[in-house]
């Protein structure tokens, strides 16, 4: 989604319904809204550099400015957005280069790593969560092109994070956490490529983590590593 309309904003500030309470209702509309802004700049719909103006947001999402404010100070400590003195906010600039190698070096360390360990402790219940996650992936979007991206991006951060979640190792997962690497990656290029071959290596990945296999998860992870970076290295060459 890329707008919110009066009536959601104003559901989040009614009595709750169905037994929701307030908070979990309040607590969602925040959500959307920073997946609403997330989903723009991964898009580069919001260009890096740019500025982001809370007012316009309002008038665009038909929110208050506070969700907006959250979601911005949220998105900022991600380094996605950057907060100037007098001036405001800004979409951060992308990655450079050796920011890119750094990533992906840490990654290839930690992520089949993880994976092999999450192969290990998979239970019933996880490999539900598991086939939900990798279900919302592969389904078929109806939204505008760089808006079903953004929200591609956001699951591809999901499904990562969850193995490295899985993986028991709260250290490794805190570290891959503090990366944010899939969200600033996928700024740097907008192509149906890059989702359609994420999905063909996500589901190898499941496919390992469902039978167990530790090392069949640990050599799906690091292709997937592997082959991500050579999508992604090239357009730094139109960047520098």
């Amino acid at each position: 989604m890329t707008t919110l309309s009066l009536g959601a904003a104003a559901a989040a500030s009614t009595a709750p319904a169905g037994g929701q309470r307030l908070g979990e209702r309040v607590r969602s509309l925040g959500d959307e809204v920073y997946e609403a802004l997330l989903s723009q700049l991964i898009s580069l719909k919001i260009a890096p550099g740019m500025r982001i103006a809370v007012d316009a947001l309002v008038r665009e999402l038909g929110v208050s400015q506070t969700p907006i404010r959250a979601a911005l100070i949220r998105l900022e400590t991600e380094g996605l957005v950057v907060k100037t003195h007098h001036v405001g906010y800004s979409a951060a600039p992308m990655p450079s280069r050796r920011r890119f190698e750094q990533m992906y070096e840490l990654r290839l360390q930690l992520e089949p790593f993880g994976a092999g360990l999450a192969a290990q402790r998979m239970t019933d219940a996880s490999r539900q969560e598991l086939a939900a996650l990798s279900a919302a992936m592969s389904a078929p979007s109806a939204d505008d092109a760089r808006v079903a991206y953004g929200k591609f991006a956001v699951l591809d951060a999901q499904f990562h994070s969850w193995i490295a979640e899985q993986s028991g190792n709260e250290l490794l997962a805190e570290a891959l956490a503090r990366l944010y690497a899939h969200t600033h990656l996928f700024r740097l290029r907008f192509h149906s490529r890059v989702t359609e071959e994420a999905v063909t290596e996500h589901a190898r990945i499941v496919q390992a983590l469902e039978r167990r296999d530790a090392e069949g998860a640990q050599a799906a992870m690091r292709d997937h590593i592997l082959r991500s970076r050579e999508r992604m290295a090239p357009f730094f060459e139109m960047l520098d």
